[in-house]
């Protein structure tokens, strides 16, 4: 493995508190084989005031302009999901190591486009909590035989304070169908992944999907939004190591309510990882305990949260230093072990096939 530094471009950082301030930036800073080279956003004045706050090297307020540079090798999209398709496949096509938040498209047909184009190139997918280290740990004390075998059901209880009946209006685009990022698609997809980080793939699913809150207060403005999407689902899979999995995830509960839980039982013993962000599993630490004996998880490469960072995001960059972590390993050695554009389809296609199954009423595979 060579010692080269690999200089990583940020589109969509800004100094308003955003999520790439709060997880990139310091994961980055983390890692001394990757540079923040330069941050892109659509204004000179908000590139120019991120380069500073995050001490990036340059600024553009073009970001395809920084897309072209060839000094930068990595691209970090972290924009709105109708944005990403555009910069994602102007990046591919530049030859671009590309890590871009989840999901990937606001549809499936847009998901599998960048997909196929990504094919043989450098990728990460934002589904960082599968990498945090409490869960390869979990997955490798199930993967070891130490629970005996999993007859039992294993058990996910995940709630998260997003998406209830409140919502600033910088958020009211999470409620929209249109945009491609909502309660299925970010919040029961990370869920989701989780789980098949640690059990395998899910096959088949059974679900069932609630609106709770069809109309949210957008308290800055006074106003009434019509939330499209459900904030609500409880669902049955069977997974590719045999263990069915009953999961439910809720919105909307007050902070300090927000909790993770994922107990697994087997003939032999047990294993529970449990977390308390109020944003959800993907974004904070988790727990590992079991009945069997395990090595303690690695120390994350990344525990602090970024100079703009509110205490809403505090620990974002402990799971998205992680992907980095294994990104940076791929792109010195010249491997493809990172979770990419590939397994952002799958989950994708997971994603909809539990809304199918919650539409029809009947059980769907997963392909």
């Amino acid at each position: 493995m060579s010692n080269r530094q690999f200089r990583v471009g940020i589109i969509g950082a800004d100094t308003q508190a955003s999520w790439a301030g709060a997880s990139h930036v310091p994961a980055l800073q983390s890692q001394p084989s990757l540079v923040l080279a330069a941050v892109a956003t659509r204004r000179e004045e908000s590139a120019r005031a991120a380069a500073e706050a995050f001490g990036a090297e340059r600024w553009f307020a073009d970001p395809y302009a920084m897309i072209r540079d060839d000094s930068i090798d990595v691209i970090t999209v972290a924009v709105k999901v109708p944005a990403h398709r555009e910069l994602v496949l102007a990046a591919l096509a530049a030859g671009k190591a590309v890590y871009c938040e989840s999901p990937l498209g606001s549809s499936l047909a847009e998901t599998e486009e960048m997909a196929t184009a990504a094919e043989g190139l450098h990728t990460a997918i934002g589904l960082q909590g599968r990498h945090n280290p409490a869960v390869r740990r979990a997955a490798e004390l199930v993967a070891s035989g130490k629970l005996g075998r999993l007859l039992m059901s294993a058990r996910v209880d995940a709630t998260t304070f997003g998406y209830g009946p409140q919502s600033p209006s910088q958020y009211d685009y999470f409620n929209k169908a249109a945009s491609g990022a909502s309660f299925m698609t970010i919040t029961t997809g990370h869920v989701l992944d989780v789980i098949e980080a640690v059990l395998g793939r899910i096959t088949e699913v059974d679900a069932r999907t609630e609106l709770l809150w069809p109309e949210i207060e957008i308290v800055d403005l006074g106003q009434t939004s019509v939330r499209e999407i459900p904030d609500h689902v409880d669902l049955i899979g069977k997974t590719a190591s045999g263990a069915p999995v009953s999961v439910q995830v809720l919105a909307g509960v007050a902070p300090e309510q927000a909790n993770f839980s994922f107990e697994i039982r087997g003939a032999e013993g047990w294993l529970r990882l449990s977390g308390k962000h109020m944003a959800g599993v993907q974004v904070g630490d988790l727990t590992l305990e079991s009945s069997a004996e395990f090595d303690a998880p690695d120390a994350p490469v990344a525990n602090g949260v970024g100079p703009t960072a509110a205490d809403f995001w505090n620990g974002a960059a402990i799971n998205v230093g992680e992907v980095y972590a294994y990104l940076v390993r791929d792109l010195a050695a010249g491997t493809h072990t990172t979770p990419g554009f590939a397994h952002a389809l799958h989950n994708s296609r997971l994603v909809e096939a539990v809304e199918r199954a919650a539409q029809t009423g009947k059980r769907q595979r997963v392909f």
